[in-house]
């Protein structure tokens, strides 16, 4: 199944190519990775956009867009996955892939864009969110859980030679990075007083989310040109 794609991308460097049952297992595999992302952003996604409009929170209410974001993403890479376990020809597979990586792309730039905009009128009107300890639970346990996720997914990806499962990893990375960008903003202004830390600690991961979204957007280069 995924032998057509893995020929065309350096999905095991150096390993032996995976035969049609290793195939059809990383499929699966990655079907439950994905499938168990979207669960827990859902969650994840539901406590942080309460949590951050209580506390009037940039960062951690961008946290839970992000969690939307990233839901929307796993749903079409999961189309993505079902034409490819259905048995698809190589060139619907590859066709399927792209549109997907696009899609992605464009989850990035949504991203950056909404970040951009609240965080700018919230260090411009001086706007002091509230103290979230649920907020701040919140985030740790995401530093707990998508990084074991989005490592599993790369391992897969290389695997089965996805640039659009590659970049959906990424997208949960992402969600790693505004965890503990979100972790830190909310500790500062609960410590230290700190208001503009919220926004400004959602801004610091706003050039990265931009570069995986043009890279998205443009299609990618597939796992070697990674």
């Amino acid at each position: 199944m995924a032998e057509s794609l893995t020929e065309d991308c350096c999905a095991a460097p150096g390993g032996p190519r995976s035969t049609d049952a290793e195939d059809s297992r990383l499929l699966r595999l990655a079907l439950w990775l994905v499938v168990g992302t979207m669960a827990y952003n859902v969650i994840e996604a539901c406590v942080a956009l309460w949590a951050g409009a209580a506390a009037e929170s940039i960062a951690l209410f961008g946290f839970g867009l992000d969690s939307v974001i990233e839901c929307s993403a796993a749903t079409v890479l999961l189309w993505r996955l079902f034409v490819e376990a259905r048995g698809a020809s190589q060139h619907v597979v590859e066709a399927t892939e792209r549109q997907v990586h696009r899609f992605i792309g464009g989850t990035f730039i949504a991203l950056a864009l909404y970040i951009c905009i609240q965080a700018g009128i919230t260090l411009w009107r001086q706007l002091p969110p509230e103290e979230s300890w649920i907020g701040v639970m919140l985030t740790t346990a995401s530093l707990i859980v998508m990084p074991l996720l989005a490592w599993k997914k790369l391992q897969v990806a290389d695997r089965i030679g996805s640039a659009a499962l590659r970049s959906e990893a990424k997208e949960t990375l992402c969600c790693v990075y505004l965890s503990a960008t979100v972790l830190i903003g909310l500790g500062a202004n609960a410590i230290l007083g700190w208001w503009w830390a919220d926004p400004v600690a959602a801004l610091i991961i706003l050039p990265w989310i931009l570069k995986e979204g043009l890279e998205g957007l443009r299609g990618g280069q597939g796992c070697c040109g990674d």
